[in-house]
Parts: structure tokens; sequence; C-alpha cells
């Protein structure tokens, strides 16, 4: 079960830190052109959100590896389920279901399982 918990935890940490830095990175409008959900949101609010993913990502790996409050490793899986959550009810609000809301679903159900099995 550990080898498949950090296979998971592997998993989900490159995809949350690769797209949380391209939030971080790139300006609001060329991102407009792939990811229609950001004009929902201001250019601040898109960097705080890809910060949480960045930060969830070190969250899944580096307190285990370090040894250095491995609690948090539960509790940052825990974070990317309530982030996948608000991820969730955008693409429903806006009737973008399949494929967004599906691969929400899929990351939220991956994160939670993290959770469950870390803690």
């Amino acid at each position: 079960m550990n080898i498949i918990l950090w296979v998971v935890q592997g998993i989900l940490a490159g995809m949350f830190l690769m797209v949380g830095m391209m939030k971080l990175m790139q300006p609001k409008e060329k991102m407009a052109e792939k990811m229609g959900w950001v004009e929902d949101f201001s250019q601040a609010q898109i960097r705080g959100i890809g910060a949480l993913e960045v930060m969830g990502s070190m969250g899944l790996i580096l307190p285990m590896v370090t040894g250095i409050l491995p609690i948090l490793t539960p509790l940052a899986a825990l974070g990317l389920v309530l982030n996948m959550v608000g991820a969730f009810i955008t693409h429903l609000r806006r009737k973008e279901f399949i494929p967004m809301g599906v691969m929400n679903l899929m990351l939220m159900a991956m994160a939670a399982f993290v959770a469950f099995g870390r803690f």
C-alpha cells in the first residue's frame, strides 16, 4: 500500500506543480486562449490558486521524504481536495463537466486517497 501511495503522491505532485507554475508564470490573457475559466477570476486570484497548487505539490512529498512533520502530507492532500472541489464547482457553473469536471473528480479522488492513506 505504501508503494501505491507514493506513486499516487508523485503523480499528483507532478501535475499540481506543472499547472501551479503555469498559473504563476503566464499572464491571464495567454491562459485564456486554452482555459476559458480564467475569465471568471482576476490575475491575482489565478496566481493565488497557482501558489496553493505549488505548495500543495511540495507538501505531498517533502514532509514524508525529510521526516519533518510528516502529518503535513495528508493535510496537503486535503488542501488539494478542497482546491479540486472549487475547480469542480467552477467547471459545473460554466457547463464544462466533460472533460474538465471529470479530470477534477479524478484528481480529487486521488488526493482523497492519499489523505486517507497517510492519516
